[in-house]
């Protein structure tokens, strides 16, 4: 007898390749057969008119605080997500070395929160996970910043030899220990001091395990070509893929720069270069105010200000769902100067929405063939976060697939699971093929959809039945299961 069976689905299996009728055992953690299972289960699901496929890996999070603080991960398994890419855009939690321990404590992006700091490395953080026993999976990149506040604080200039071999010894051991490879957020600091050829010794760490170099640019507007030439310049001297973290033009002034910056990545790709990147279905990002600050960005076009709405201001909720310019309008002050104020004391970490990219771009990175999804939700569960926290998968699925038929649903689903397994070294994952882990979902795409909106972002969304993690039934029609079968996983190792 099965432990369980799924009967009477239409399965994707991740592949690519269409929809087949049928049904799906799973024994343990693992799927035991697929088509017709003459055995009956101890638990039976009829899965008639819904749709069954691989979990959805979401390939830019930011829930490496989250998985301890929040290990229920509802926000994520809601939408079907069984494995989340973490340490992104140049912030890991690992290695908490130095300097790097203060910043892991206190980052927004990170999130911690109260969550005690108990390690110093990635095994350190693998027990620490173990411990929490979040509901769905993660994989680790090692993010730039931590390694430079490790080995530098925030020290604007290159690194001495002696500091760069630190930073090449603590990649290397992460990489031993399973990390996936190494992020940048280059507008952020210290990310921002590194140059392109420090990076790239770094990157010479992952090279011989297969590591990705996931990176957010160091300019994602008017200067889109001149970063992406940068990211694959890394790439090339240091033998290593290429991951772009969500590809955009943002600002008015670089709008249609998408469709020179896809043709740069597909003459790489033609050329034989491994380049890949993800996208979010969203004309709006989300980031801390303060790193636009450092950058200038208020001195050089007020104007932003219109655009940067307050997500979460600590000490300050009556900010929230207010923009820039409104509340420098409200204290006849400039914006620099008003985003002063909400910077000061515990605004520090405020976070802002940016309404600065356009639909056309969007689609167009969708369509893509090498695209992925990721959320590069923000996990801070307070104020008004951008909706794609809660609404990432289900909005691709309603949107960009049953409402503009941009892609078809085979292939959208290939790129939230076989894909990005390939891509992140998820060994036995993204795939439905007996032997391989049952991270599944079951949902219905004639209804499926986000419900999550600007002014009310937390709302889970509809038209997701299931969703199983290692074989755990963990989310059954709007009900989380205490099932919490996640783990941080090991590159390319079935664990």
């Amino acid at each position: 007898m099965h432990d369980l069976v799924i009967r009477n689905a239409r399965i994707l299996d991740g592949t690519g390749a269409p929809a087949f009728p049928g049904d799906l055992a799973v024994d343990g953690e693992r799927i035991a057969a697929v088509g017709t299972v003459p055995t009956a289960g101890r638990r039976e699901i009829d899965a008639r008119g819904l749709t069954l496929c691989p979990g959805f890996i979401d390939t830019h999070s930011h829930d490496d605080g989250a998985l301890l603080r929040v290990p229920e991960m509802r926000f994520k398994l809601a939408q079907g997500v069984t494995t989340v890419v973490n340490g992104n855009c140049g912030f890991s939690v690992a290695p908490a070395i130095g300097d790097a321990r203060r910043m892991i404590a206190s980052s927004a992006i990170l999130a911690l929160g109260d969550v005690p700091l108990a390690w110093d490395d990635l095994d350190g953080y693998r027990e620490a996970v173990a411990r929490a026993r979040p509901a769905v999976n993660a994989i680790a990149l090692v993010g730039m910043g931590t390694l430079r506040y490790a080995a530098l604080g925030n020290h604007h200039g290159a690194p001495t030899a002696e500091a760069l071999a630190q930073m090449r010894g603590w990649m290397a051991r992460a990489m031993a220990q399973g990390a996936c490879g190494l992020s940048t957020g280059l507008i952020y600091e210290p990310n921002r001091w590194a140059a392109t050829e420090e990076i790239a010794a770094l990157c010479e760490e992952i090279a011989p395990y297969g590591g990705v170099y996931a990176t957010h640019m160091r300019d994602e507007g008017v200067g889109l070509l001149n970063s992406v030439e940068e990211a694959l310049r890394i790439g090339e001297l240091a033998g290593c893929a290429v991951h772009i973290s969500h590809h955009k033009a943002s600002g008015r002034a670089a709008w249609g720069l998408v469709d020179a910056s896809l043709a740069r990545i597909d003459a790489a790709r033609a050329a034989g270069r491994d380049v890949t990147f993800d996208v979010y279905p969203y004309t709006a990002s989300s980031t801390r105010l303060e790193a636009l600050v450092r950058l200038g960005m208020l001195e050089e076009d007020p104007a932003a200000a219109n655009l940067l709405r307050i997500a979460y201001c600590p000490g300050h909720p009556e900010y929230q769902g207010r923009t820039v310019q409104q509340l420098a309008d409200a204290w006849n002050v400039s914006p620099a100067e008003a985003a002063d104020t909400i910077l000061s004391g515990p605004g520090r970490e405020t976070l802002i929405i940016s309404f600065s990219m356009d639909e056309g771009d969007v689609e167009a990175n969708i369509r893509h063939p090498a695209a992925m999804i990721g959320s590069d939700g923000l996990p801070v569960l307070e104020g008004l976060p951008h909706p794609r926290l809660f609404g990432t998968f289900p909005r691709v699925l309603a949107r960009y697939v049953r409402e503009r038929g941009l892609v078809p649903l085979a292939e959208a689903v290939r790129r939230m699971t076989s894909l990005p397994a390939w891509r992140f070294g998820l060994a036995g994952r993204g795939v439905i093929a007996p032997g391989n882990f049952a991270d599944l979902v079951l949902f219905d795409p004639e209804t499926v959809r986000d419900t999550a909106t600007w002014d009310d972002p937390m709302r889970e969304p509809e038209g997701i039945a299931l969703v199983v993690v290692n074989g755990a039934v963990a989310y059954e029609n709007g009900h989380q299961t205490d099932a919490r079968a996640g783990r941080l996983l090991r590159f390319r190792q079935e664990s």
